[in-house]
């Protein structure tokens, strides 16, 4: 398996808010001057930013995978592996909400594309109201096995090192576990 923490990169969200601000300013180029845009651009966005990014190989099929993620049934055998009696509610549409590790981590899906991907907007329960990051996990067919490549945003500074872990201690290792296992 392959851990790392990213810190201080310029995500997809940041990229595209910089591209729209570049693209406005171009239309409103008479309006306003390129240097007094870019010295409000600099007060207002901020590429410092800390991201995780982690790739793991599971001996399944990635529907197998999907399904654990994703079906509350599934996910709550994964929680009893780390976290024995933290319940698992997870809705299986897109814009419903799921509860994990009895209420310790909740959210919502964004996309959901069967055995493919899995976007989800994901809290912590000790962060502040209405902090969400993105949680995104890419599922990739390798014959009989499946790499997941997890890709984790947005989240409160100096959380990195604490959520790298527990992404790698309640989710990767116990469902490697229980795929290696469940039918």
């Amino acid at each position: 398996m392959k851990f790392t923490v990213l810190s201080k990169i310029s995500n997809r969200r940041q990229f595209s808010l910089r591209m729209a601000s570049v693209g406005s300013l171009v239309g409103l180029s008479g309006l306003i001057s390129p240097v007094s845009a870019s010295a409000a651009q600099s007060d207002e966005i901020s590429s410092n930013q800390e991201a995780i990014h982690q790739e793991t190989l599971f001996k399944a099929a990635a529907s197998r995978v999907y399904k654990a993620l994703t079906e509350a049934k599934e996910f709550a055998q994964i929680t009893e592996l780390s976290m024995p009696g933290g319940a698992a509610d997870i809705s299986g549409e897109v814009g419903g909400a799921f509860s994990l590790f009895g209420g310790h981590i909740t959210g919502r899906h964004i996309e959901l594309v069967p055995n493919e991907r899995i976007v989800q907007a994901w809290r912590d329960g000790g962060w502040a109201p209405g902090v969400y990051s993105i949680a995104r996990f890419e599922l990739h067919p390798s014959g009989s096995e499946t790499r997941l490549i997890f890709d984790h945003t947005g989240f409160p500074r100096g959380s990195a090192a604490h959520l790298a872990e527990g992404w790698k201690s309640h989710y990767w290792e116990p469902l490697a576990k229980y795929l290696g296992t469940s039918k």
